[in-house]
């Protein structure tokens, strides 16, 4: 029984004519190969089964012919067949995403300098090159710069971006595009023909679309799908290996939103799910096909949308019953819920209210009118916040300036006796703290054993933290513990953003938690500013900050003053006090 080989293995391209979608590179690479002017190394960027590396081994199989170097390689010859069996030790396909480290690339480093023994060039091609580390780069690099003359270095990724620019500037780049859906749909039926699979048009133009440009998607797809269906592949049969919807579903779905009936546009969302059909799948695919309506209606002519939408006649019959606004809107709120979907445990009912909000086109466009209500004054309105923000500082600053000019409300009696009928303010000495926090008794509890023993465990704690949650390790390591008071860790912070987000409750809560798994017994977390923590160890004990009000008169009518200083200060630092 001969074994099966998966399509995408069995049709992978060994010409440079059989690479698909690719003609800006192959005709590059091709020129490069008639006239004798490789280059030492090349970097192939783009999308997942584009043809990277198989246009990397095709090119080491061109310059390694025996009949060559040619612009095709003859396949025929003893090195082109070993190449492509992966037989020949000159040339070496590494993955560098399971050896990423500078070992691997100083071996790289050491062997170049030999003179290869089966071939004519020695070629290294680097598959998922990004994945190397810092250090691995660096060893690469002063060999990639000037390798010896029998080397060639064909680097391969996805993600062009995180390669360093001295490694870049140092190769030929080619870019790889998505495979167009048109040449990916006569690929996919020359394939089938070539396998005996019988196969309809518009099953083999709804895998393309699922493939995304990718001809290794495509043809894997292909695969199961032939399986699946014993040799005739059908529409029918790849929607539904595919977990997709009919179009048809959707031009009920669409004909039920349009006539605002609510209860047969659930019902028949309802049999979709029951049919086993994801929902957020649904309404990715549902948001695809409203796509397509507005595409067909704004541009009835262009090949991009033909191309997608299997029967034209009919989508721009159903398009005409739509207005564009009702297609936008249609697009912009599915788009909403389909990303609500990834963090909620019921995307049912997400799907539900998003077709509902469908079929009620007025609550629809008051939901997108609010956040485009909201850029819009982000946009426009920045002379109006500037303005709202320089009115309050003004506020603040009469009110500070009231408050420290005024005799009766910043000096003592002595200093000044406030009029009849109003309230002096009394402040005993020091400077206003910004914390509400009471911070003599943690003054007081710096030598405390259990202090000393949460300060010797501290390492702990943050190594525990970290594990747990690397992010609030990352604001909790600026707080330094500087006393322990009541059960109470005091941490004096350096940021106040740092502090702030240390104290949001559910960081809070994650902290008290390994603190009682360290320490044995539950710690609560307070946090105070270093430069608070520092002026309030420079006060003596007996000038502790008081703030009172002592009233002149029992019952006397309250100044508005009185009111700013307790917005100020708050009210557990002002106190007033009857004589």
């Amino acid at each position: 029984m001969t074994q099966h080989i998966a399509l995408y293995r069995t049709w992978r391209p060994q010409f440079f004519k059989d690479v698909v979608g690719q003609q800006h590179i192959v005709q590059t690479l091709q020129n490069s190969l008639r006239e004798n002017r490789l280059t030492h190394a090349y970097l192939f960027s783009g999308p997942r089964g584009t043809g990277k590396t198989s246009a990397a081994k095709i090119l080491a199989k061109a310059v390694n012919c025996e009949q060559g170097p040619a612009a095709e390689p003859c396949n025929e010859c003893d090195a082109c067949r070993r190449i492509t069996e992966g037989a020949i030790m000159d040339v070496v396909e590494i993955d560098a995403a399971s050896n990423r480290g500078v070992e691997e690339i100083r071996d790289i480093r050491d062997k170049v300098k030999f003179a290869p023994t089966e071939v004519r060039q020695k070629v290294y091609i680097i598959d998922e090159v990004h994945m190397l580390t810092t250090e691995a780069f660096n060893a690469l690099l002063k060999t990639l710069e000037e390798p010896p003359g029998h080397v060639m270095f064909i680097l391969a990724t996805t993600e062009p971006h995180k390669i360093p620019a001295t490694i870049i500037s140092r190769c030929q780049r080619f870019d790889f595009r998505r495979v167009p859906l048109e040449e990916q749909v006569s690929r996919l039926d020359y394939v089938c023909r070539q396998e005996n699979v019988d196969v309809q048009h518009e099953a083999l133009q709804y895998i393309a679309r699922l493939s995304q440009g990718g001809m290794r998607d495509a043809l894997s797809l292909l695969d199961q799908i032939a399986s699946f269906s014993g040799g005739k592949v059908t529409y029918d049969d790849v929607v539904a290996m595919t977990g997709g919807v009919a179009a048809d579903h959707f031009e009920k779905l669409s004909e039920m939103i349009r006539n605002r009936q609510i209860g047969g546009a659930l019902q028949l969302v309802d049999e979709l799910l029951q049919g086993g059909k994801s929902p957020d799948k649904c309404v990715e695919s549902l948001m695809h096909y409203f796509r397509d309506l507005l595409l067909i209606k704004m541009v009835p002519d262009s090949s991009t949308s033909t191309e997608r939408i299997l029967d034209p006649a009919k989508f721009s019959q159903t398009a005409a019953s739509f207005s564009r606004e009702e297609l936008f809107a249609a697009i912009e709120v599915l788009n909403r819920y389909h990303g609500e979907m990834k963090y909620s445990s019921q995307p049912q009912i997400l799907f539900e209210i998003a077709i509902m909000k469908l079929c009620h086109p007025a609550v629809a466009e008051q939901e997108l009118a609010q956040p485009a209500e909201q850029a819009s004054s982000a946009r426009n309105s920045q002379g109006e916040d500037w303005s709202v923000l320089k009115r309050k500082v003004e506020q603040l600053e009469h009110a500070l300036s009231k408050l420290s000019a005024s005799p009766q409300a910043v000096a003592s009696p002595q200093a000044a006796a406030p009029a009849a009928g109003t309230f002096g303010v009394k402040r005993s000495g020091g400077t206003i703290r910004k914390s509400s926090i009471k911070l003599d008794p943690f003054v007081r509890q710096q030598e405390a054993p259990l202090f000393k023993q949460a300060l010797s465990k501290w390492s702990q704690i943050l190594a525990q933290v970290k594990e747990q949650k690397i992010t609030v390790h990352a604001w909790l390591v600026d707080g330094e513990p500087v006393s322990l008071a009541d059960d109470t860790l005091l941490l004096a912070f350096k940021s106040a953003m740092h502090r702030e987000t240390t104290e949001k409750p559910a960081n809070k809560q994650l902290i008290e938690q390994v603190m009682q798994q360290v320490l044995g017994h539950p710690i609560q977390l307070a946090a105070v500013m270093n430069k608070e923590w520092k002026e309030a160890l420079e006060e003596e004990p007996e000038s502790a900050e008081e703030m009172t009000l002592e009233p002149e008169q029992a019952k006397a009518q309250q100044q508005p003053w009185i009111d700013e200083a307790i917005q100020l200060f708050g009210e557990d630092l002002v106190k007033i006090k009857k004589e």
